[in-house]
């Protein structure tokens, strides 16, 4: 598990992944006022999450063919899909609170309060590593986990504003 931990955050699906966090975080901090379904939003999470990944694939293939001008090749597709698969991630992320909510497991105001808390948690989570893997000690990492994570906080404190 360590080892795929290790060979996850060195890769280039962290940046995807936090990037669709960033995307599903702002669905359901944008629905929680006028809430759908626990299904509905579930739906709409993972359909988001597709419906970014193949917008990612095609602008990626589109900007790949006009600046090499050549076909992208299976290897390049390939990456690109995994890499949007990452993104995929990280908009649905937050589907799996929605579905539990869906199946009587939780109440729908707990899915979202989990599904918000859990989304800056994820996008922290990943602040923290992207500085320890980069040297920095662990308060300064702390910080930063903070910092990225108060991106989000400021999209939820505009939401409250705007309700």
């Amino acid at each position: 598990m360590r080892a795929a931990l290790e060979a996850h955050l060195g890769s280039r699906a962290v940046s995807r992944v936090v990037y669709g966090a960033i995307i599903g975080l702002s669905l359901v901090v944008a629905l929680d006022s006028d809430p759908p379904s626990a299904l509905v939003m579930a739906v709409w999470l993972l359909l988001s999450g597709v419906t970014v990944a193949l917008a990612e694939i095609y602008s990626d293939v589109v900007g790949t063919e006009t600046s090499q001008r050549h076909r992208v090749t299976r290897a390049q597709l390939a990456h690109l899909v995994g890499q949007a698969g990452a993104v995929a991630f990280g908009v649905g992320f937050s589907a799996v609170f929605f579905l539990a909510a869906a199946v009587g497991w939780l109440e729908l105001a707990t899915a979202f309060t989990l599904a918000t808390w859990g989304g800056l948690g994820l996008i922290g989570w990943y602040g923290y590593w992207a500085a320890r893997l980069a040297g920095a000690p662990r308060p300064r990492a702390v910080l930063q986990a903070v910092l990225v994570a108060a991106v989000g906080g400021a999209l939820i404190g505009v939401k409250v504003l705007l309700h």
